[in-house]
């Protein structure tokens, strides 16, 4: 298992963005040397975890559970296929492109150790938005990114560090449940039965789909 590349976003103009300058940092490209990753913070204050990387619409990106994301070149690979075109590393928006890592399958709670002591924590899974759907340029992306629910991971920083091409990546912690990104993609979007199951995750789980969770389980009981 290692990163194959790790990829930074500068801001661009797109018609598609939520954010209030009309600024986009999806568009990613792999970057050489090491990369300084670190908690950048709350969200609507922190951006990107790794340095050098532009996150424009704080609203609704970055902060401390969504410091870094993380999508398997094994997918980018089926939807190359799929969609007949290349798919490059970071196109998906992704920070780290990895090899041999089964992402969308990682328990929420999971921790990787990466290059030079830097452990992140896997919090859930990405939730598509019409500023990818629109850097991708496919007709329902949204619709079918969903429907196939690989959605790659966000992850918090543990303890920060400096990463590069090629780090070897070792799981060094997998908690006792069941609960996987992709597990809670589904709950808090197509599957909302889903949800109670969530809790087995507790604190290491996204702190919006915790309260999503908690608000649902006590709208059934009342």
């Amino acid at each position: 298992m290692k990163l194959l590349t790790v990829n930074l976003g500068r801001p661009e103009a797109s018609v598609h963005t939520n954010g209030a300058d009309g600024l986009t940092g999806i568009d990613k490209r792999p970057v050489e040397g090491l990369v300084h990753v670190s908690d950048p913070g709350p969200k609507g204050v922190g951006g990107s975890g790794l340095a050098g990387d532009a996150v424009c619409d704080l609203r609704h990106h970055g902060g401390s559970d969504q410091a870094v994301y993380a999508f398997a070149r094994e997918d980018l690979d089926a939807w190359e296929q799929e969609l007949g075109r290349p798919v490059p590393n970071g196109f998906f928006g992704e920070n780290l492109t990895t090899s041999g890592v089964t992402v969308s399958e990682a328990l929420i709670g999971e921790r990787w150790l990466i290059g030079d002591g830097l452990i992140l924590e896997v919090t859930s899974g990405r939730i598509p938005c019409r500023t990818f759907a629109g850097h991708v340029g496919e007709r329902g992306w949204v619709k079918r990114f969903t429907r196939r629910g690989v959605t790659g991971a966000y992850l918090r920083v543990v303890h920060p560090g400096a990463i590069r091409a090629g780090d070897p990546v070792e799981i060094v912690h997998r908690p006792h449940h069941s609960v996987t990104a992709a597990l809670q993609f589904r709950a808090v979007t197509t599957e909302r039965t889903l949800l109670p199951g969530l809790l087995a995750a507790g604190d290491a789980l996204h702190e919006e789909a915790l309260r999503t969770a908690r608000e649902y389980v006590a709208a059934q009981g009342s």
